[in-house]
Protein backbone atom coordinates (compact mmCIF):
# COMPACT_ATOMS: atom_id res chain seq x y z
CA UNK A 1 0.00 0.00 0.00
CA UNK A 2 1.53 3.30 -1.06
CA UNK A 3 0.68 6.96 -0.68
CA UNK A 4 2.76 9.07 -3.06
CA UNK A 5 4.73 11.96 -1.68
CA UNK A 6 8.24 12.62 -0.41
CA UNK A 7 10.17 10.62 2.17
CA UNK A 8 10.26 6.98 3.24
CA UNK A 9 8.26 6.12 6.32
CA UNK A 10 9.49 3.44 8.69
CA UNK A 11 7.47 1.12 10.86
CA UNK A 12 5.81 2.68 13.90
CA UNK A 13 4.84 0.27 16.63
CA UNK A 14 1.59 0.75 18.54
CA UNK A 15 0.48 -1.19 21.60
CA UNK A 16 -1.62 -4.26 20.90
CA UNK A 17 -5.32 -3.71 21.42
CA UNK A 18 -7.02 -6.80 22.73
CA UNK A 19 -10.31 -7.31 24.47
CA UNK A 20 -11.34 -7.71 28.09
CA UNK A 21 -14.25 -10.13 28.07
CA UNK A 22 -17.01 -11.41 30.27
CA UNK A 23 -16.26 -14.90 29.03
CA UNK A 24 -13.00 -16.66 28.25
CA UNK A 25 -11.75 -15.57 24.85
CA UNK A 26 -8.35 -16.51 23.55
CA UNK A 27 -6.04 -13.57 23.05
CA UNK A 28 -3.92 -13.16 19.97
CA UNK A 29 -1.28 -10.55 19.43
CA UNK A 30 -1.90 -8.19 16.56
CA UNK A 31 0.73 -8.61 13.89
CA UNK A 32 2.41 -5.51 12.55
CA UNK A 33 4.24 -5.40 9.28
CA UNK A 34 6.53 -2.87 7.70
CA UNK A 35 4.81 -0.78 5.07
CA UNK A 36 5.79 1.87 2.59
CA UNK A 37 3.28 4.64 2.99
CA UNK A 38 4.34 8.20 2.47
CA UNK A 39 2.82 11.45 3.65
CA UNK A 40 3.47 14.93 2.43
CA UNK A 41 6.53 16.26 4.23
CA UNK A 42 6.56 20.02 4.85
CA UNK A 43 8.79 21.97 2.48
CA UNK A 44 10.65 23.49 5.44
CA UNK A 45 11.91 21.43 8.36
CA UNK A 46 10.07 21.85 11.65
CA UNK A 47 7.09 23.57 10.05
CA UNK A 48 4.27 23.88 12.59
CA UNK A 49 0.59 23.81 11.70
CA UNK A 50 -1.01 26.56 13.73
CA UNK A 51 -4.30 24.65 13.89
CA UNK A 52 -2.65 21.36 14.87
CA UNK A 53 -0.63 23.17 17.53
CA UNK A 54 -3.80 24.79 18.87
CA UNK A 55 -5.45 21.37 19.02
CA UNK A 56 -2.53 19.91 20.95
CA UNK A 57 -2.37 22.81 23.40
CA UNK A 58 -6.12 22.62 24.00
CA UNK A 59 -5.98 18.87 24.60
CA UNK A 60 -3.43 19.42 27.37
CA UNK A 61 -6.01 21.52 29.22
CA UNK A 62 -9.14 19.53 28.30
CA UNK A 63 -7.98 16.00 29.13
CA UNK A 64 -7.22 15.79 32.82
CA UNK A 65 -6.56 12.08 33.09
CA UNK A 66 -8.50 8.81 33.54
CA UNK A 67 -11.94 9.15 35.09
CA UNK A 68 -12.44 12.68 33.82
CA UNK A 69 -14.90 13.42 31.01
CA UNK A 70 -14.49 16.81 29.29
CA UNK A 71 -17.17 19.37 30.17
CA UNK A 72 -19.56 20.66 27.51
CA UNK A 73 -17.62 23.87 26.89
CA UNK A 74 -14.36 21.94 26.43
CA UNK A 75 -16.05 19.54 24.02
CA UNK A 76 -17.36 22.48 22.04
CA UNK A 77 -13.89 24.03 21.99
CA UNK A 78 -12.20 20.93 20.60
CA UNK A 79 -14.97 20.39 18.06
CA UNK A 80 -14.56 23.97 16.86
CA UNK A 81 -10.83 23.44 16.30
CA UNK A 82 -11.29 20.06 14.60
CA UNK A 83 -14.11 21.34 12.38
CA UNK A 84 -11.69 23.95 11.05
CA UNK A 85 -8.90 21.50 10.30
CA UNK A 86 -7.85 20.64 6.75
CA UNK A 87 -5.90 17.64 5.46
CA UNK A 88 -2.91 19.93 4.95
CA UNK A 89 -2.76 20.54 8.72
CA UNK A 90 -1.40 17.00 9.09
CA UNK A 91 0.58 16.88 5.85
CA UNK A 92 -2.08 15.29 3.64
CA UNK A 93 -3.61 16.22 0.29
CA UNK A 94 -6.50 14.85 -1.75
CA UNK A 95 -4.09 14.73 -4.68
CA UNK A 96 -2.03 11.95 -3.12
CA UNK A 97 -2.35 8.71 -5.06
CA UNK A 98 -3.79 6.86 -2.05
CA UNK A 99 -6.91 9.03 -2.06
CA UNK A 100 -7.69 8.59 -5.75
CA UNK A 101 -11.02 6.73 -6.03
CA UNK A 102 -9.65 4.34 -8.66
CA UNK A 103 -6.46 3.47 -6.78
CA UNK A 104 -6.21 -0.29 -6.36
CA UNK A 105 -4.95 -2.10 -3.28
CA UNK A 106 -3.46 -5.53 -3.66
CA UNK A 107 -4.95 -8.20 -1.40
CA UNK A 108 -7.22 -7.55 1.58
CA UNK A 109 -7.47 -3.82 2.37
CA UNK A 110 -5.56 -3.05 5.57
CA UNK A 111 -5.86 -0.04 7.81
CA UNK A 112 -2.74 1.99 8.60
CA UNK A 113 -2.27 4.26 11.60
CA UNK A 114 0.15 7.07 12.41
CA UNK A 115 0.49 8.55 15.90
CA UNK A 116 1.06 12.31 15.96
CA UNK A 117 1.60 12.37 19.72
CA UNK A 118 0.69 10.32 22.77
CA UNK A 119 0.85 10.93 26.50
CA UNK A 120 -0.90 9.53 29.58
CA UNK A 121 -3.93 11.78 29.14
CA UNK A 122 -4.56 11.81 25.39
CA UNK A 123 -3.45 10.68 21.96
CA UNK A 124 -3.67 12.23 18.50
CA UNK A 125 -3.56 9.73 15.66
CA UNK A 126 -4.56 9.31 12.02
CA UNK A 127 -6.14 6.22 10.50
CA UNK A 128 -5.80 5.54 6.76
CA UNK A 129 -8.45 3.25 5.27
CA UNK A 130 -8.28 2.06 1.66
CA UNK A 131 -11.61 1.64 -0.10
CA UNK A 132 -13.62 -1.24 1.44
CA UNK A 133 -11.34 -1.45 4.48
CA UNK A 134 -13.07 -1.94 7.83
CA UNK A 135 -12.24 -1.10 11.43
CA UNK A 136 -14.52 -3.67 13.08
CA UNK A 137 -17.06 -2.98 15.81
CA UNK A 138 -15.06 -2.07 18.93
CA UNK A 139 -15.41 -0.11 22.17
CA UNK A 140 -13.64 2.75 23.95
CA UNK A 141 -13.76 1.99 27.69
CA UNK A 142 -13.70 5.05 29.98
CA UNK A 143 -12.70 7.18 26.99
CA UNK A 144 -13.88 10.29 25.16
CA UNK A 145 -13.05 10.27 21.46
CA UNK A 146 -13.29 13.01 18.83
CA UNK A 147 -13.22 11.79 15.22
CA UNK A 148 -12.63 14.14 12.29
CA UNK A 149 -12.97 12.73 8.77
CA UNK A 150 -10.32 14.60 6.80
CA UNK A 151 -10.67 12.92 3.42
CA UNK A 152 -12.98 10.42 1.77
CA UNK A 153 -16.40 8.87 2.33
CA UNK A 154 -17.02 6.52 5.24
CA UNK A 155 -19.92 4.59 6.73
CA UNK A 156 -20.14 4.62 10.52
CA UNK A 157 -22.27 2.27 12.58
CA UNK A 158 -22.35 2.89 16.32
CA UNK A 159 -24.03 1.50 19.42
CA UNK A 160 -24.30 2.27 23.12
CA UNK A 161 -25.02 -0.25 25.83
CA UNK A 162 -28.33 0.29 27.55
CA UNK A 163 -27.98 1.78 31.05
CA UNK A 164 -25.32 0.08 33.12
CA UNK A 165 -27.60 -1.52 35.70
CA UNK A 166 -29.71 -3.19 33.05
CA UNK A 167 -26.79 -4.19 30.83
CA UNK A 168 -25.05 -5.86 33.78
CA UNK A 169 -28.08 -8.10 34.17
CA UNK A 170 -28.53 -8.79 30.49
CA UNK A 171 -24.89 -9.67 29.89
CA UNK A 172 -25.57 -12.92 31.77
CA UNK A 173 -27.84 -14.05 28.93
CA UNK A 174 -25.66 -16.20 26.63
CA UNK A 175 -22.80 -13.73 27.10
CA UNK A 176 -24.62 -11.16 24.99
CA UNK A 177 -25.14 -7.48 25.69
CA UNK A 178 -28.09 -5.42 24.53
CA UNK A 179 -27.11 -2.20 22.76
CA UNK A 180 -29.00 0.66 21.18
CA UNK A 181 -28.18 1.76 17.66
CA UNK A 182 -26.93 5.36 17.72
CA UNK A 183 -25.67 5.84 14.16
CA UNK A 184 -25.89 4.04 10.84
CA UNK A 185 -24.81 6.78 8.47
CA UNK A 186 -22.45 7.60 5.63
CA UNK A 187 -20.25 10.69 5.97
CA UNK A 188 -18.22 12.54 3.34
CA UNK A 189 -15.43 14.98 4.15
CA UNK A 190 -15.58 17.80 5.01
CA UNK A 191 -18.11 17.12 7.76
CA UNK A 192 -18.63 17.90 11.42
CA UNK A 193 -16.56 16.23 14.10
CA UNK A 194 -18.22 13.31 15.88
CA UNK A 195 -17.80 12.73 19.61
CA UNK A 196 -18.31 9.61 21.69
CA UNK A 197 -18.24 9.35 25.47
CA UNK A 198 -17.63 6.50 27.95
CA UNK A 199 -21.32 5.54 28.08
CA UNK A 200 -22.96 7.51 25.25
CA UNK A 201 -22.52 8.97 21.79
CA UNK A 202 -21.93 5.60 20.11
CA UNK A 203 -19.05 4.27 22.23
CA UNK A 204 -19.04 1.00 20.26
CA UNK A 205 -18.52 1.76 16.59
CA UNK A 206 -17.39 0.42 13.23
CA UNK A 207 -15.79 2.30 10.33
CA UNK A 208 -16.19 1.12 6.72
CA UNK A 209 -14.41 3.05 3.98
CA UNK A 210 -16.52 3.68 0.88
CA UNK A 211 -13.60 5.49 -0.74
CA UNK A 212 -10.03 5.86 0.56
CA UNK A 213 -10.26 7.78 3.84
CA UNK A 214 -8.18 9.54 6.45
CA UNK A 215 -9.57 10.04 9.96
CA UNK A 216 -8.00 12.11 12.70
CA UNK A 217 -8.82 10.78 16.17
CA UNK A 218 -8.37 12.61 19.47
CA UNK A 219 -8.53 9.97 22.21
CA UNK A 220 -8.57 10.74 25.89
CA UNK A 221 -7.28 8.88 27.73
CA UNK A 222 -5.56 6.43 25.33
CA UNK A 223 -6.09 2.68 25.36
CA UNK A 224 -4.15 1.01 28.17
CA UNK A 225 -4.51 -2.65 29.04
CA UNK A 226 -2.72 -2.17 32.34
CA UNK A 227 -5.19 0.57 33.36
CA UNK A 228 -8.32 -1.36 32.39
CA UNK A 229 -8.84 0.40 29.05
CA UNK A 230 -8.32 -2.54 26.74
CA UNK A 231 -10.13 -2.65 23.39
CA UNK A 232 -12.86 -5.26 22.90
CA UNK A 233 -14.42 -6.33 19.61
CA UNK A 234 -18.01 -7.32 18.90
CA UNK A 235 -20.34 -8.72 16.30
CA UNK A 236 -24.04 -8.23 15.84
CA UNK A 237 -26.04 -11.26 16.91
CA UNK A 238 -28.95 -12.55 14.90
CA UNK A 239 -30.79 -13.30 18.15
CA UNK A 240 -34.04 -11.29 18.26
CA UNK A 241 -34.18 -8.79 21.09
CA UNK A 242 -37.33 -10.26 22.64
CA UNK A 243 -35.98 -13.81 22.89
CA UNK A 244 -33.76 -13.22 25.93
CA UNK A 245 -35.90 -10.62 27.67
CA UNK A 246 -38.74 -11.22 30.09
CA UNK A 247 -41.95 -9.23 29.66
CA UNK A 248 -40.93 -6.49 32.09
CA UNK A 249 -37.52 -6.00 30.44
CA UNK A 250 -39.07 -6.02 26.96
CA UNK A 251 -41.60 -3.37 27.97
CA UNK A 252 -38.82 -1.14 29.32
CA UNK A 253 -36.84 -1.50 26.09
CA UNK A 254 -39.87 -0.66 23.96
CA UNK A 255 -40.54 2.39 26.10
CA UNK A 256 -37.02 3.64 25.42
CA UNK A 257 -37.68 3.56 21.69
CA UNK A 258 -35.13 3.15 18.92
CA UNK A 259 -33.43 0.11 17.40
CA UNK A 260 -31.68 -2.50 19.54
CA UNK A 261 -29.33 -5.40 18.83
CA UNK A 262 -27.61 -8.04 20.90
CA UNK A 263 -23.83 -7.69 20.60
CA UNK A 264 -21.47 -10.58 21.28
CA UNK A 265 -17.84 -10.06 22.22
CA UNK A 266 -15.45 -11.92 19.94
CA UNK A 267 -11.78 -12.61 19.42
CA UNK A 268 -9.75 -10.00 17.60
CA UNK A 269 -10.95 -10.07 13.97
CA UNK A 270 -8.34 -10.49 11.25
CA UNK A 271 -9.42 -7.21 9.69
CA UNK A 272 -8.54 -5.38 12.89
CA UNK A 273 -4.83 -5.89 12.21
CA UNK A 274 -3.23 -2.56 11.34
CA UNK A 275 0.04 -1.38 9.87
CA UNK A 276 1.86 1.30 11.81
CA UNK A 277 3.84 4.16 10.29
CA UNK A 278 5.75 7.17 11.50
CA UNK A 279 3.92 10.49 11.34
CA UNK A 280 5.65 12.73 8.79
CA UNK A 281 3.43 15.81 8.78
CA UNK A 282 3.82 19.23 10.43
CA UNK A 283 5.24 18.99 13.93
CA UNK A 284 3.95 20.25 17.26
CA UNK A 285 5.91 21.78 20.08
CA UNK A 286 5.30 20.74 23.67
CA UNK A 287 5.61 23.84 25.81
CA UNK A 288 5.57 23.34 29.57
CA UNK A 289 4.09 26.78 30.18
Amino acid sequence: MTIEAAGLVEQFKRPDRVGHVSKVIKKKKLLRRKVRIQLKRPAINNVVSRTLQELFDSCKHVFKGPGNVPCASDVQKLCHILDGMNPEDVGLSKDLHFFKPKSEIEGTPRVTSATICKCDNFELCIFFLPANAVIPLHNHPQMTVFSKLLLGTMHIKAYDWIDSSRSDQLMSHSKLGLAKLKADTTFTAPCDTSVLYPTSGGNIHQFTAITPCAVLDVIGPPYSKDDGRDCSYYRESETPCDVLLDNEELTKVKDLGGCYRWLEEIEIPKESEMDGIEYMGPQITNSTS
